[in-house]
């Protein structure tokens, strides 16, 4: 038997689910463990499409392992390095979600995504149009659309419940959230891992654009990475050989299928419109490509 090359849901009877998000199934999987499966689902405007992607949960899998794995000194993350057999023992359910599935710790997710933005994109250049900042930090006169900005911002936003938008927040608003200790800690850790991710994508002609980040903690109070790392889902990925600021960049994430939702008359509520063919397999094909330039290898499709 080999692991189905597209899920749209997982359905694992031997776990207990404990939520389904836009993308991930959260399994219970003991005291201490949960299983998130990364389903083929895309969401676009905060409304799951109803085609998914075929292997775009692997790559997310993948791609997260590898940066999870590389970034670990910087923080410590929610891989458990559990087994999958040790919580799915049944071969069957396993082959289900082979190579989309991590056993991970189970933490305290903390209320706020940590955004960071290195170029002027997205809700940022709106917002800089508007007001000659970003969330509120004051930016440089005459900055254009895509333009890298001096400095890495910590952007921080709330976390929308499925169907709704997240809302960006001042630093002091995280603040009365987490407490000042932990969100300076959670704002210099995201700073630094998007650093030192940016310049290592960078390398490998990737643009890291911006990125967020989510973090919890355990019964001890310390910071960890969790739930994905800097995937084409939750960054947005430029290629460097066709950059110049000035004009929106292609990407390697799911910005080319909002693009082509822009050119519908749907009014972006759902239900969503019905992907076509050639739009499912580009945009796949632009998943493994981030997978193949970031890791130096990708899954192969069943």
């Amino acid at each position: 038997m080999t692991a189905p090359e597209t899920l749209f849901e997982s359905s694992l009877s031997s776990l207990r689910l404990k939520a389904r998000g836009k993308v991930r199934d959260i399994y219970e999987a003991g005291d201490d463990l949960m299983l998130i499966v990364a389903t083929d689902r895309l969401s676009a405007f905060d409304v799951i499409l109803p085609d998914p992607i075929p292997g775009k949960g692997r790559v997310l899998t993948h791609v997260s392992r590898f940066w999870f794995d590389r970034l670990k000194d910087r923080v410590p993350n929610h891989i458990s390095g559990t087994p999958l057999e040790a919580v799915l023992p049944d071969a069957t359910e396993r082959e289900q979600v082979e190579g989309r599935a991590m056993v991970v710790k189970r933490l305290k997710p903390l209320p706020v995504e940590a955004v960071v933005r290195g170029y002027l994109i997205g809700s940022g250049w709106k917002d800089y149009q508007r007001s000659g900042a970003v969330c509120g930090i004051a930016l440089p006169p005459g900055l254009r659309q895509a333009e890298r900005l001096p400095e890495a911002l910590f952007t921080p936003s709330t976390k929308a419940e499925m169907g709704s938008h997240d809302e960006n927040i001042g630093f002091d608003q995280v603040i009365g959230l987490v407490g000042r200790e932990l969100a300076e800690q959670m704002r210099e850790v995201a700073l630094g891992l998007y650093r030192e991710a940016a310049a290592y994508a960078l390398e490998r002609g990737i643009i890291i654009a911006d990125t967020k980040f989510e973090f919890g903690v355990d019964e001890a109070g310390v910071l960890h990475w969790i739930d994905e790392a800097l995937t084409p889902d939750s960054s947005r990925f430029w290629p460097a050989d066709s950059y110049r600021p000035g004009i929106s960049p292609p990407s390697f994430d799911k910005q080319f299928v909002r693009d082509y939702l822009e050119t519908l008359d749907w009014d972006k509520k759902p239900p969503a419109p019905h992907l076509p063919a050639d739009i499912l397999a580009r945009t796949a094909e632009k998943y493994r490509e981030a997978e193949r330039r970031l890791t130096g290898e990708q899954y192969e499709v069943a």
